[in-house]
């Protein structure tokens, strides 16, 4: 998984990913000063008790509001922001520089000659509320929007990562709905199916869900 990197309009570079693991980040995020959550196919492992597939990256969710307590826990890393979204470019992340409202996605390895190696996704909080990025409707409390591994590793609630798994749905995303659907309660199923039914009516996994 390589990006196109604009370093000031210079030239072009493409880096190489080597995802940490999830014991990983959570080593390199003991003591932070903000909430995080694993996300992505890993959440889905997590959720499960297993792993059952490879991963070319490795996510983890925080909160935008938390932005520079999230910068200076990675201080002397190199940061890159996925801006503009969904172009595939990326441009360095200034400390100190106040990530736009638009940017969601940061990039991040240990120094320019090292891989990348996690993934920030950057999502939004109303109050004690999380709220999807892809549509405000879209709410959980906080309290809810994480789960804790057996291990001790915070990750997010299958549903939620189900909701952003849905929208392109690929061969692992269906893999991971099938996976973990067994491990989904009433409530957790009434949720992802209530916020399907909101933002994608008819798609395929609602009459699994609701029966």
């Amino acid at each position: 998984m390589d990006a196109v990197i604009d370093t000031n309009g210079t030239g072009l570079a493409r880096g190489p990913w080597a995802p940490l693991s999830p014991h990983e980040v959570a080593e390199l995020l003991t003591g932070a000063d903000f909430p995080w959550w694993i996300a992505g196919g890993y959440a889905i492992e997590l959720a499960v008790g297993e792993a059952y597939r490879e991963h070319s990256d490795l996510d983890v969710l925080v909160l935008h509001r938390d932005q520079a307590r999230v910068s200076r826990h990675f201080d002397g890393w190199d940061l890159y922001l996925a801006d503009p979204p969904g172009t595939g470019r990326l441009r360095a992340w200034p400390r100190g520089e106040r990530l736009p409202s638009r940017v969601h996605d940061v990039w991040c390895r240990r120094a320019p000659s090292e891989p990348w190696s996690v993934q920030l996704m950057f999502d939004e909080a109303d109050g004690d509320e999380w709220v999807s990025r892809r549509d405000s409707r879209v709410r959980c409390p906080l309290a809810q929007l994480g789960r804790v591994a057996s291990t001790g590793i915070p990750y997010l609630s299958p549903e939620v990562q189900l909701f952003y798994k849905a929208k392109n749905v690929r061969e692992k995303d269906q893999l991971d709905f099938e996976r973990v659907l067994p491990h989904l309660d009433a409530g957790q199923r009434a949720w992802l199916a209530g916020v399907l039914e909101l933002t994608l009516p008819g798609h395929a996994w609602l009459g699994t869900l609701k029966r």
